[in-house]
């Protein structure tokens, strides 16, 4: 049988994770295509990584690539158009985090997938994290006992693209860049359980001259049956990247780090080339890590949407997932404004989230 053909739209910090997760764990697919805005970055990355053609129009992309399956690693405004236009074209769909920016377009995104017989996977790789799946299958064997509450952090200085600042294109800030991981990470452990409640508080604390999005949130979620899922997501932390999770149950407690546990510890007096993501100086002591793709589960994920597209499968994470995990962060931002718990279900008519947060 022959290689899955992919084309990747988009050429930024997360598709060059995802090409090196292809060309290195994927056997099965075969990247043909790669789509930038900027033509010499989009030549430079076909070059780097081998792939035959390049392109500087997503519709034309779709259109001449030949491909099989869209990778969709592009801001967060431009996910619906370019999944819907995917999916009428005949490719199959995985797409980064977060699904897009109302749940309007997301009812529209899974809706146009299936009448067109295309898969649609939301791409959440903390479902294939390996330590934190690992700590999922001692979680179900009954080690915690009954979970009452979830943490999961994930923390660093700020995004590498300007984009993300950019509120128009972004929707959001490290909520919605970085909570959606929660979020979905909650849904994933707790077997997707109804989501009763949302409560959030957020501010502008560090990248206050570069953009109007929060960049420290905190948010919780209440399941149906009281257990409480606590996010903490920042884009003013210092040092380096931060992700961990916590589980907590009647009998038992899981901790959990995926990028300072999966380091080595270095010091340097003169300081070293790459440390771990997000990080500033090298120099005195650094967390030096090693195999950061794989750790973080993109291989995965890629891995079995491949599968998935190859032998038929549905993907475990799908679009319906993504707007579950929209939703949430739907409330969230509306709490941080009224200061008050948002019940679920919840479905504003906004243009983006954040816009309920400024009230807008």
């Amino acid at each position: 049988m022959s290689k899955t053909k992919v084309l990747l739209l988009g050429a930024g910090f997360i598709a060059d994770i995802h090409l090196e997760s292809y060309k290195r764990f994927v056997a099965d697919a075969e990247v043909v295509g790669i789509y930038s805005r900027r033509e010499e970055r989009a030549r430079e990355v076909a070059k780097h990584w081998g792939i035959a053609n390049y392109y500087t129009d997503w519709k034309e992309a779709i259109l001449k690539s030949g491909a099989d399956v869209v990778d969709i690693c592009l801001p967060n405004f431009l996910h619906c158009a370019t999944v819907c236009f995917a999916a009428e074209n005949g490719l199959h769909v995985i797409l980064e985090k977060p699904l897009c920016l109302s749940l309007d377009e997301a009812d529209l995104m899974i809706e146009t997938c299936k009448k067109h017989g295309r898969k649609l996977m939301y791409a959440e790789e903390l479902c294939f994290a390996p330590k934190y799946e690992r700590v999922r299958k001692t979680v179900e064997e009954g080690a915690v006992g009954k979970i009452f509450q979830l943490r999961q952090c994930e923390k660093h200085s700020g995004p590498h693209s300007d984009w993300f600042y950019n509120i128009e294109q972004s929707g959001g800030g490290a909520l919605m860049d970085m909570g959606c991981h929660a979020f979905g990470w909650f849904r994933w452990i707790l077997k997707r359980k109804a989501v009763k409640s949302v409560y959030a508080t957020m501010r502008t604390l560090y990248h206050t001259g570069r953009t109007k999005a929060e960049d420290n949130s905190l948010a919780i979620a209440e399941f149906e049956d009281g257990t409480l899922g606590v996010a903490e997501n920042s884009w003013a932390k210092q040092g380096g990247m931060d992700d961990r999770i916590e589980i907590y149950g009647t009998e038992g407690v899981v901790y959990a780090d995926l990028f300072v546990g999966n380091s080595a510890l270095t010091y340097s007096e003169k300081g070293y080339g790459y440390a771990m993501e997000k990080a500033g100086s090298t120099k005195g002591w650094s967390f030096t890590i090693f195999e950061e793709v794989f750790n973080q589960g993109y291989p995965h994920e890629l891995a079995h949407f491949i599968d998935c597209v190859r032998n038929n499968k549905e993907p475990i994470v799908t679009g319906e997932d993504g707007r579950a995990v929209l939703e949430m962060m739907l409330a969230a931002y509306e709490s941080a404004r009224t200061g008050a718990k948002v019940m679920l279900p919840f479905h504003p008519k906004v243009k983006k989230p954040i816009d309920l947060w400024l009230g807008k």
